[in-house]
């Protein structure tokens, strides 16, 4: 009883490991169609009670997006979640394989999973350094 229970948790586990991100990207897809569908609403009420066109600015006021001005990156949160996402997939890795937790290969395999969360932590922030600059440079050519 007690194996089956273990092995229930373990797969619950997981699927709301995999099931969360999910389950937030469906929510943000509903929510900004139910923005969109309220916005139609609103400019459909606006034309069929012919309200002034100065009235209408103040109901459909939509926020301007401004550019993004290219400066410093502070990338400290993208390698934490590396490291997190790393420690995960080697976790993943040993109970796929079914490493026992005190063996020494458990604890190699979440070393090279955390390893490969910040190897990829690297190359992305290399990639957005070469766009946005470095925060460390930009520090010095203020003083």
């Amino acid at each position: 009883m007690e194996e089956v229970t273990h092995e229930l948790v373990q797969m619950v586990a997981v699927i709301l490991i995999f099931g969360m991100p999910v389950i937030a990207v469906v929510m943000a897809f509903l929510s900004s169609m139910h923005k969109k569908k309220q916005d139609k609403e609103v400019r459909q009420l606006i034309i069929e009670n012919h309200t002034d066109a100065e009235t209408a600015k103040l109901l459909i006021d939509e926020p301007k997006k401004q550019p993004r001005k290219k400066g410093p990156v502070n990338l400290d949160t993208l390698r934490a979640a590396c490291i997190l996402l790393g420690i995960g997939l080697g976790a993943c890795i040993d109970w796929l394989a079914g490493v026992e937790t005190k063996s020494i290969y458990f604890w190699l395999i979440i070393a090279c999973g955390i390893g490969i969360g910040l190897l990829c932590s690297f190359f992305v922030e290399m990639h957005l350094y070469k766009k946005y600059g470095r925060k460390e440079e930009s520090d010095e050519t203020k003083e």
